[in-house]
């Protein structure tokens, strides 16, 4: 299987996309600090917990992938089955178990001399909540950049929706220990409809409306620096709406911050290993990587706010799995493009 649209080289300006993010976090800060107000309108503008504006800048970011999905081709993914197997054995039978493991780790013996029992179990439980939501619409930008076999990365993040609709709560409520889970339906319903469905369709429009494949190749690239500048701009709003929380407690900001580290770089290393353990080509095995790294953080924080609060630890854990992905996930970006050649097919489509 392949994407029928040309890969298009990175340009200098994706190169350099680490320092616009970097920027954008001081940006997003500084504004936060110094205009609250417009933070609090674009904070204002929420449906189901999901952020509108955030909703639009995302939607720019995963709108130019869906332009390559060739639904054609979706059936070929029975074909290469190793990576959608390696993703879903990595986010459901173990990422949410390592997860609530190294919460528990940390805050109930390395920081407990620092953290008092009653905050450090809200902490346990907002991670616990991370672990649990695999990602879905950024995993389209980061595919993108490693250039992923989109009507792949497009299968694995539906089925893994699909999962998450029946095996979220009861995994939550296990490592909760809470039986009553609250999910919040509208939230995981509007963010598939909006980060999925819609730029889905909106692409399969496109590619009929532009007909050729060249076409398509030249769209793609033309419109490409729309994912880059939407996921710079959203780094920048969601690092302004938490300007007073990361300056006010940088401290425990940093403590949740180490387990959400190891888990992501020791998930990565795990689904990356295994799908290189089972040559899985480079366009499937950086993507399937990609989603268990990353987390659906809509779902997790209002999760957090519906069952602890808004001001509790358990939504400030959350919180902070958002401001530690985008580093996060931009140098396993650069690793999986450093070690492309080492995989299978490397130059080619699957």
């Amino acid at each position: 299987m392949s994407d029928t649209a040309a890969p298009v080289p990175m340009g200098r300006f994706e190169r350099l996309l680490t320092l616009w993010v970097a920027i954008a976090m001081i940006v997003g800060i500084a504004i936060g600090t110094v205009a609250p107000s417009m933070i609090s309108t674009i904070a204002a503008a929420e449906v189901a917990s999901i952020n509108l504006v955030v909703a639009v800048l995302i939607w720019a970011m995963v709108y130019p992938m869906m332009v390559s999905v060739d639904f054609g081709a979706i059936a070929g993914v029975a074909r290469q089955p190793k990576g959608l197997l390696v993703t879903l054995a990595v986010n459901w039978l173990i990422k949410p178990f390592t997860m609530a493991l190294l919460a528990v780790l940390f805050f109930d013996y390395v920081f407990a001399p620092w953290i008092a029992p009653e905050d450090a179990a809200q902490y346990i439980a907002g991670l616990i909540l991370l672990g649990a939501a695999p990602c879905t619409a950024m995993v389209f930008v980061w595919s993108q950049l490693t250039r992923g076999d989109a009507t792949y990365t497009l299968v694995q993040v539906s089925v893994n929706d699909l999962i998450m609709v029946v095996a979220f709560a009861p995994i939550v409520a296990l490592l909760l220990g809470v039986t009553e889970i609250v999910v919040p339906w509208n939230t995981l319903v509007l963010a598939t409809v909006l980060y999925v469905v819609l730029p889905l369709v909106a692409g399969l429009l496109t590619r009929r409306a532009l007909g050729t494949e060249a076409a398509i190749g030249a769209f793609t690239a033309r419109i490409k620096p729309l994912s880059m500048i939407g996921l710079i701009a959203t780094v920048a709003i969601l690092f302004g709406l938490q300007g007073d929380t990361i300056l006010s407690r940088p401290g425990i900001i940093a403590l949740i911050a180490v387990p959400i580290l190891i888990q992501s770089y020791g998930i990565f290393a795990l689904a990356y290993g295994a799908a290189y353990l089972l040559k899985v080509p480079h366009r499937i095995a950086a993507p399937c990587a990609m989603i268990g790294t990353s987390n659906f953080f809509e779902l997790a924080v209002a999760v957090a706010i519906s069952l602890f609060g808004l001001h509790s630890g358990a939504a400030l854990a959350t919180v902070v799995g958002v401001l530690v992905e985008v580093p996060v996930m931009l140098s396993l970006v650069a690793f999986a493009n450093r070690t492309r050649a080492r995989f299978p097919e490397a130059a080619g489509g699957v």
